[in-house]
């Protein structure tokens, strides 16, 4: 009876919040941000290009997180009809299937050397996007997803002192992800602890942790965390590859025209592209600011940090792969991929990394 009272006042809700125009569909879409996001501001981006090439047949409402139902229960509500569409990181579903976390939060680059970029290619390319498909038939939901925005990568995190070691960096209570990049910590022994983002800064304020990660230079700033501890560390392994998605309902999908699920598709492409443009952009303006104007003192990870970390993603992996077969059917086919493109994308990207240091450097001068 509780369920269905929840129902009927999150229908009502909805209702009040929107009504379409005659002449387009306009479907709703809660997120599980807030409205000031970056994230919302690229999700809004890829709607008005899906309204653009659909003539004005498709628009969309959009709602921040909790507004219609919780965070935790936005894919229940798009999969059951009561929203049309949401808006989420992939591996925040790892719960319900451990594969989620391959598509939305790799950890370690799924232990093969995937990065942000070599990621999207495998989803395109390698094989990538029928798995993803598939993810939702295993997971039993009646959702269509779009692969939208690649944050990725993720840095270690903040810290009230240098860590030159992993010696000190276990002295450390630590805020971590939920799920394997935060058992990973466990097991290399950080005492890592998982909590939303929102009780990052409360907790770190009140002595609960005292070294946490979030993000990136932009959303950490947005945050606060610069204003609360001063030594940042932009080298990390528990999430080189972060990936939000949007779903939408199976049977608004079916309804939808050729050309406006096309469009939604085309769109969906470009946004991968766009979100990293944005990305590299928003996240040196933050850097620059936090350390020339606000305190923030960067720092190089500890060596000792990249073996340790990278064993033990290696080890949680192959037992989730043990475990549950289309978890392994997915990670062998990143290893397959990465087999054939990391030793030349790693490369490239040393010569990428040498290039852009070089610069750096001569703006010490």
């Amino acid at each position: 009876m509780r369920k269905i009272i929840s129902f009927i006042l999150a229908t009502a809700l909805l209702t009040a919040l929107s009504v379409s125009s005659a002449n387009a569909k306009t479907l709703k879409c809660q997120t599980v941000v807030g409205s000031k996001s970056d994230e919302v501001v690229m999700l809004k981006e890829f709607f008005q290009t899906v309204t653009d090439l659909t003539g004005g047949s498709l628009k969309f409402e959009v709602f921040p997180g909790g507004t219609v139902v919780g965070m935790k229960e936005t894919l229940d509500a798009v999969d059951k009809g009561l929203i049309d569409c949401g808006f989420a990181w992939t591996h925040y579903w790892s719960g319900e299937h451990p594969a989620a976390m391959l598509f939305g939060s790799p950890v370690a680059g799924a232990g093969v050397g995937i990065d942000n970029i070599a990621w999207i290619s495998w989803f395109q390319y390698g094989g990538g996007k029928k798995l993803y498909d598939q993810l939702w038939v295993e997971m039993k939901r009646d959702i269509k997803g779009l692969m939208l925005q690649p944050v990725g990568p993720e840095a270690l995190g903040w810290f009230k002192e240098p860590i030159n070691s992993m010696d000190d960096f276990r002295k450390y209570r630590f805020r971590t992800p939920p799920g394997i990049p935060g058992q990973t910590y466990k097991d290399i022994g950080v005492a890592s602890v998982a909590m939303a983002g929102g009780d990052i800064i409360p907790a770190l304020l009140a002595g609960t942790i005292d070294a946490a990660e979030w993000c990136c230079p932009k959303p950490d700033m947005t945050w606060g965390f610069h204003k609360v501890l001063k030594h940042y560390y932009l080298q990390g392994l528990h999430q080189v590859v972060v990936n939000a998605d949007f779903y939408i309902n199976g049977k608004v999908w079916r309804g939808l025209t050729d050309h406006e699920r096309l469009s939604m598709e085309v769109a969906a492409d470009q946004s991968l592209i766009r979100s990293l443009s944005y990305r590299i952009y928003e996240n040196g303006k933050a850097l620059k600011y936090m350390t020339e104007e606000a305190g923030v003192i960067l720092h190089d990870t500890p060596a000792d940090y990249f073996p340790a970390y990278m064993a033990a993603a290696k080890a949680a992996l192959e037992k989730n792969a043990k475990e549950n077969a289309f978890f392994a059917k997915v990670w062998q086919s990143q290893k397959d991929f990465a087999d054939i493109a990391v030793p030349f994308w790693s490369g490239a990207q040393m010569s990428n990394a040498k290039l852009g240091m070089a610069h750096a450097a001569t703006l010490k001068k």
